[in-house]
């Protein structure tokens, strides 16, 4: 595998928010949070500072330089308001757009022509991750992928132990190495597993091949393609072999309106500096 630190990074910006639309019983936002939770625009939903601030101060602290928001055609805000704000001092901002929600692989795909032939980092816009984990798959070895443990997640973090226990499962070699991702396990297959069990939040150290893995699969079930289903392919066809960096840290997720509250809670006082 290569090795050597990576300067891009992908953000995948354009989802729809359907869930951060949801009104939820017992939750009540200020009138700035409610303005931009209707619109589901779940990255510029304002914590303090709007969101994906935090998410582009983290990666800047972690040695990115360039990074890509995959946007939708139509989301014309994420644009204008960092063209609003002060030029970026420590990253350059960039935009692909993916033209239809038709799931992570194609959003990914979207970012073809900004990555070209370099290896790059790829993480949710709704998602902030320890900086230990930005690091260390910069730093490391690609292709890899961060993964997190299901427990320090329930312990440290903001996401409902519920929630967290249907979150996709990592299945490793002897050698540390990625064999599967397991979408939603039924619990017969988490009691076969072994502890402690690593999930995995969609942060990705892809080489270019993963282009050609996104082009190759089909749409899901669910009829959307999947980076996992990218990922599997460009394990079992394409030779890759992802390095599994195991990081006992949370990730903050902003899914939907109950997670504003306590995701300011935990980003208040930590500084913007993009």
């Amino acid at each position: 595998m290569a090795s050597g630190a990576i300067e891009k990074a992908v953000i995948l910006a354009r989802g729809l928010g359907t869930r951060m639309r949801r009104q939820e019983e017992g939750v009540a936002l200020a009138p700035e949070q409610e303005a931009v939770a209707q619109q589901g625009l779940k990255a510029l939903v304002p914590v303090g500072r709007p969101f994906l601030d935090y998410v582009l101060t983290s990666l800047a602290d972690a040695g990115y330089r360039h990074v890509c928001l995959v946007v939708a055609p139509d989301h014309t805000a994420i644009r204008d308001y960092y063209t609003r704000q002060s030029p970026p001092r420590r990253i350059q901002i960039h935009y692909m757009v993916q033209p239809e929600p038709r799931g992570t692989a194609d959003a990914v795909a979207a970012a073809e022509a900004f990555v070209q032939q370099d290896s790059f980092l790829m993480i949710n816009s709704d998602n902030y991750y320890p900086l230990e984990a930005l690091r260390r798959i910069r730093e490391g070895a690609d292709p890899a992928v961060a993964l997190f443990d299901q427990e320090t997640m329930i312990r440290l973090g903001n996401i409902p132990a519920e929630r967290v226990r249907q979150f996709a499962v990592a299945q490793m070699n002897g050698s540390g190495c990625l064999t599967r991702i397991l979408e939603k396990p039924t619990e017969e297959t988490l009691a076969s597993l072994p502890r402690p069990l690593w999930i995995s939040m969609n942060c990705w150290r892809f080489r270019p091949t993963i282009f050609e893995a996104c082009r190759r699969i089909g749409p899901s079930p669910r009829g959307e393609y999947e980076i996992t289903d990218a990922v599997q392919y460009a394990m079992d066809h394409l030779g890759d072999r992802f390095h599994a960096v195991l990081v006992q840290a949370p990730v903050l997720d902003l899914t939907c309106r109950k997670d504003i509250r306590p995701v300011q809670e935990r980003l208040a006082g930590l500084p913007v500096d993009y």
